[in-house]
């Protein structure tokens, strides 16, 4: 059934994107707050009868991919392959209803980034210039910022990143750093010349301050611009040097697309896919008059590339720009940044294995508001605030009157409502709950919804129909009173759909109606039929959720540190978690015989060996094929991780890891238990 639009709005096309998730890890809650926010936004507005359209894609190249399938034996392709099939079906689980989602290494996103760089190219706006930058010569590459680790020029902090140091928070640039190596290899970088691209952001200048001063943006984003225009629009390095993954540029071999270039171009191309599987007309909602809208949903972190980068490329190769962008901020989880050692580092697949997704849609819905705060998870409130709001309030509203309906009337709601002007009350907060989602003033929308939900629950306990049922001549009065409540009940499912849309069907299935559509609370059911009653939601399990800690503890232990942090962190490689003695002891360190040790075809880092663990054997692949000639390691004794989860790489299954330590290349040095030692002894 096609929603009903909104009588006192002109029915609106609206295109809406999020952010797009990197595909070399799993979504995580932090990443949730995104596209739950952007769901329920793209939800309200499909429920008011507008065409909305929501479209996101894997961002899904870069340097830490490339690295990253290199370190898992695969071809970048079959990565981001895998980590895609993982990221749908986390938010189809989570019910994030995209219209499309896409892949930035698609044909459609190389088609847009060369066109786009070429319009810029040929209306003047990209210059050629050699610079000098850290290079890796063992790893043969250039290095990123993020990439290059030593001590702080400020402080003197060890094991810091090229660009800023996380003691003092001094900012630098690489060549500041003291004793840096690369964070690849471990080798000491050297400074190379090499030419790049560079996009001249000044160009725009002008044209960027009208746009930021049109409403598009939060006052707090615009103020942070208003502070980049003071400091002057430096020109964006566009440019990357093989090896590298991603498009090359058309016009220079060996030079490649920054990520950062066609990671918004994304949005694009994954609405492309979208107009070519649905006939539209993609160029009716990019040229720069058309009159569709372009809602983005972004982190505050990445304003800096969707407000300034992003609309100045749009402008000048001939597309329209933004209509608004909205930055929200980070997620906390008890007050604190997400810990992985206090289990609080929640992945979304270990969140569903324990929970209903619609707890944490709720909760964050009863977070958010239109600034860009971040919001807090607190799991006690957590639990107090579902079971009060959701099963306290909206669903009891439901049970107390449903059996009433369904024992002594066959099911049959009364002809008309006793308390009509309550209803009105309740049919016209839809104008103000409407203004509220728009606004994207989501929290102050869920308070507004559970103020009526008291009002339906006071209304119930004044009449009490569980006593009117037990005087004779009081039947009319009974089915009356149940009649009302279901009805508020109905009104209150429909202000909830955007949040709840699993619950809210439900619901319709309970109330034997079709899709709830906005204005269709302005008039309530009467000498209706509705079905027998059946929970609609549980109460979340304080247990469920102490089970769900223990859970991302466990994750941490079996995915060696694997946390899929935002891009920003992911430029500079893995990042090791913050570990307490508790993860620490639930290591299991054992001596190992290597029976046998060989090269792995195609892979040129790895050596398969087979381990003998006192009576078990187990194959582990190690990347120190570099450091040693297979046949000079068979007979000798390791120390390897035994209680690591196994793990499916391109080559087979490795069933464990052996220690090694070293800066890389040649010089990488397996631990060595001493003399005594015998396969399968504990190393304490």
């Amino acid at each position: 059934m096609t929603p009903k639009p909104d009588n006192n709005a002109v029915k609106r096309r609206i295109l809406v994107t999020s952010a797009l998730p990197y595909a070399n890890g799993p979504i995580h809650l932090g990443h949730l707050v995104e596209y739950i926010q952007t769901d329920i936004w793209v939800r309200f507005q499909r429920l008011r009868g507008h065409e909305c359209i929501y479209v996101c894609a894997d961002d899904a190249h870069g340097t830490p991919i490339m690295l990253k399938a290199r370190a898992d034996g695969v071809e970048p392709e079959e990565l981001i392959e895998r980590v895609g099939h993982e990221h749908r079906a986390d938010f189809h689980d989570f019910h994030v209803t995209f219209d499309q989602y896409h892949s930035t290494h698609s044909p459609e996103n190389r088609h847009f980034a060369e066109l786009i760089y070429t319009r810029l190219r040929d209306g003047g706006h990209i210059d050629r210039r050699t610079i000098r930058q850290a290079y890796d010569p063992e790893a043969g590459m250039f290095l990123p910022d993020r990439f290059i680790k030593g001590e702080c020029p400020r402080c003197g902090a060890a094991d810091q990143y090229g660009d800023s140091c996380e003691v003092c928070g001094a900012t630098y640039a690489p060549t500041d750093l003291k004793n840096p190596v690369s964070a690849i290899s471990g080798a000491a970088p050297v400074e190379k010349e090499s030419e790049h691209y560079f996009f001249r952001l000044a160009d725009f200048s002008q044209m960027l301050r009208k746009w930021t001063a049109s409403g598009s943006l939060q006052p707090e984003i615009r103020n942070k611009l208003d502070e980049w225009f003071r400091a002057g629009l430096s020109d964006w390095d566009i440019s990357r040097d093989a090896p590298y993954w991603g498009f090359e540029i058309p016009d220079a071999p060996g030079k490649y697309f920054y990520v950062w270039l066609d990671a918004p171009i994304g949005y694009m191309a994954s609405f492309k896919r979208y107009c070519e599987a649905h006939g539209l007309d993609f160029d009716a909602w990019w040229r720069p008059d058309s009159s569709a809208e372009l809602h983005h949903f972004i982190g505050k972190d990445i304003a800096y590339f969707h407000t300034l980068f992003w609309p100045a490329m749009l402008h000048g190769a001939g597309f329209r720009t933004p209509t608004a962008v909205h930055c929200h901020g980070f997620l906390t989880v008890n007050g604190q940044k997400m810990s992985k050692s206090r289990g609080t580092f929640i992945k979304a697949r270990t969140y569903l294995d324990h929970l209903n997704p619609e707890y944490l849609r709720y909760y964050f819905a009863a977070k958010l508001g239109p600034g860009v705060d971040d919001i807090d998870l607190n799991l006690e409130d957590f639990i107090a605030r579902v079971n009060s709001d959701l099963v306290g309030k909206v669903v009891n509203i439901a049970s107390r009157c449903a059996g009433f309906i369904n024992k002594r009337f066959g099911g049959r709601l009364a002809d008309s409502l006793p308390d009509a002007d309550l209803y009105e009350r309740f049919a016209r907060s839809r104008e103000e709950i409407a203004r509220l989602y728009e606004g994207r003033e989501f929290g102050q929308a869920m308070r507004e919804i559970m103020a009526l939900a008291d009002v339906a629950n006071q209304y119930i306990d004044e009449h009490k129909p569980w006593v009117l049922a037990k005087t004779e001549g009081n039947e009319d009065r009974v089915q009356a009173v149940c009649s009302q409540g279901l009805n508020l009940f109905r009104v209150l499912m429909t202000y909830l759909k955007p949040v709840l849309p699993h619950m809210a069907a439900r619901a319709e299935a309970f109330l034997n109606v079709g899709p709830l559509h906005w204005n269709d609370v302005a008039e309530p059911i009467g000498g209706h039929r509705i079905n027998a009653f059946e929970p609609l939601m549980i109460r979340v399990d304080p247990a469920a959720v102490e089970q769900l800690q223990a859970a991302s503890r466990e994750d941490l232990a079996s995915a060696g540190g694997e946390d899929a942090a935002p891009k920003q962190a992911l430029e500079g490689g893995p990042i090791a978690p913050e570990i307490g003695i508790e993860d620490f002891a639930k290591v299991d360190l054992r001596v190992a015989r290597i029976l046998r040790a060989e090269h792995v075809e195609g892979a040129d880092k790895l050596l398969r060996l087979s381990l003998d663990l006192g009576g078990e054997t187990r194959q582990v692949f190690a990347g120190i094929r570099s450091a040693y000639d297979p046949a000079t390691l068979e007979g000798r004794l390791t120390v390897m991780v035994a209680n690591l989860a196994p793990r499916k790489m391109k080559f087979g299954t490795s069933e464990g890891m052996v220690l090694a330590a070293g800066p890389g290349g040649k010089d990488i040095f397996l631990l060595t238990p001493d003399d005594g030692a015998r396969p399968g002894m504990r190393v304490k």
